[in-house]
């Protein structure tokens, strides 16, 4: 994908589909994206898509493919394939379950105490890498009336696939095939780290077995030119490892790292993050998931991510410990339920200071739609689904776009995105300079020109500076 900002949006969060996507992107930010991750677009029973029936087709309340196809003539494209799951309501489980063993497909997913070869121990079970405080399964009763334990890591309606059969490999490559044929030019694997299920061990991130799931993705789309993004939230070393093996990583550590630095005027911790973060690796403040907590752990010792954490929760704008809890449908540890402006306490001067260290840090920006719109939390969204990531997750119509652009804070956003996607000196090397803990420099150079990113943590005041 090209070196310019990349916009992260669901296909219905822009106006009401791909249609209105496009008429979006090409009246506000022509200028100043490069390429658009589009989430989950399929028909999906649930996770706002993340719960995909099938790859073969658009959501018709979406569009079609006509309309991929446009958006791609434009802007480099980026699909997710969730490489750990499909939906109960696939037609793959579903034939499965009337079927059972008669059925073509089951060999596509895994029976859990098969797994084991017979009934695990609490110890096994307890060595599992989990998303829920339970045994990653659920008991499905097939139409013979048995019943049987089928692993299940995320929600009940988003049933693990087996890569460890022949059926398996190939339901993955054709998908992979068919998404390259249709206007990827990126495919960020969601939940990869959970396919590696192996015995007596925490079935995450397993090696060498996940080198091997990546590099057959990586060779099933070499020849399209299309790109995979591994997606983990883990420990960075994870993020590091990826990267010494030639994989692009995400910098999920950079949202709180910011935040602190903000929060206690203190730039200590993100600009040794800096010397060591790997340097092929997409960056970013927001996505459609919370602030991630667990990817900072070692970069910011553990009391200073509980002073960043509790410091959220009084000066963040409409944020509260609960919308964090099971009562609104988070049981995850690792992240913060709170758009990244009200994170700032919606202080227009705080956040365009950190996107623009964002757009000078290392790597390819990636900017959120509620981001891009320096979105507040939508507690209305959250109190009426019950579900803590929907406070980040707004669905803005066209004429809400039309007045929100017209903010200053938007429009000055919208001219740094355009300067990050724009300026060839970020095609050349990063480097920094640390005058003290609350100020730094951050350049980019090539042979011919450089520009640089001069901040003060103290005041939120930044300068940039162009050099030919």
């Amino acid at each position: 994908m090209k070196n310019g900002v990349i916009l992260i949006t669901y296909p219905d969060s822009l106006g009401r589909n791909l249609g209105d996507l496009s008429k979006v992107v090409s009246q506000y930010v022509p200028k100043a994206i490069t390429g658009i991750h589009i989430l989950p677009f399929f028909p999906s029973s649930g996770d706002r898509g993340f719960a995909p029936m099938t790859y073969r087709e658009i959501d018709p309340t979406f569009g079609d493919w006509s309309d991929m196809k446009k958006l791609a003539e434009n802007y480099d494209l980026m699909f997710d394939y969730m490489i750990n799951h499909i939906s109960t309501s696939s037609e793959n489980f579903q034939d499965f379950v009337e079927k059972g063993d008669d059925s073509q497909y089951k060999d596509l997913f895994i029976d859990f105490d098969k797994f084991w070869g017979s009934t695990p121990t609490e110890e096994q079970i307890g060595k599992i890498y989990k998303r829920k405080p339970m045994a990653p399964i659920r008991s499905i009763t097939f139409s013979d009336g048995t019943k049987r334990n089928i692993w299940f890591t995320f929600g009940d309606d988003q049933v693990d696939l087996n890569l460890e059969t022949e059926e398996g490999l190939a339901f993955l490559d054709e998908n992979l095939r068919f998404l390259a044929e249709h206007g990827a030019a990126m495919i960020r694997l969601d939940a990869f780290a959970y396919t590696t299920k192996v015995k007596d061990t925490d079935c995450f991130f397993v090696e060498p077995k996940v080198w091997e799931i990546l590099k057959r993705c990586a060779d099933v789309l070499e020849p399209y030119h299309v790109g995979i993004l591994p997606e983990i939230h883990e420990h960075f070393s994870i993020q590091q490892k990826l990267a010494r093996n030639g994989y692009p990583v995400y910098d999920f550590a950079l949202p709180m790292l910011v935040l602190h630095a903000l929060y206690f005027h203190d730039a200590s911790y993100l600009a040794n993050w800096y010397e060591i973060c790997p340097r092929n690796q997409f960056t970013t403040l927001d996505t459609h998931d919370g602030i991630g907590v667990v990817d900072v752990r070692g970069l910011l010792p553990d009391e200073e991510i509980e002073a960043t954490k509790e410091h959220l929760f009084t000066y963040g704008a409409n944020v509260k410990r609960i919308y964090n809890t099971a009562k609104y449908n988070n049981l995850d540890i690792y992240q913060i339920n709170c758009t990244y402006y009200s994170a700032l306490g919606e202080n227009d001067k705080a956040y365009l200071f950190a996107r623009a260290l964002q757009f000078f840090s290392p790597g390819t920006p990636q900017v959120y739609y509620v981001g891009m719109l320096a979105g507040r939390n939508d507690i209305q969204l959250l109190e009426n689904s019950k579900e803590g990531r929907n406070i980040n997750r707004h669905y803005y119509t066209l004429e809400e776009i039309e007045e929100e652009v017209k903010r200053p804070v938007v429009q000055q956003l919208i001219a740094l995105m355009e300067l990050r996607s724009t300026h060839s000196a970020f095609n050349g090397e990063f480097s920094q300079q640390i005058l003290d803990k609350q100020h730094l420099i951050l350049s980019w150079k090539t042979e011919s020109e450089s520009i640089e990113l001069r901040v003060d943590f103290q005041t939120y005041e930044f300068e940039i500076v162009e050099h030919s």
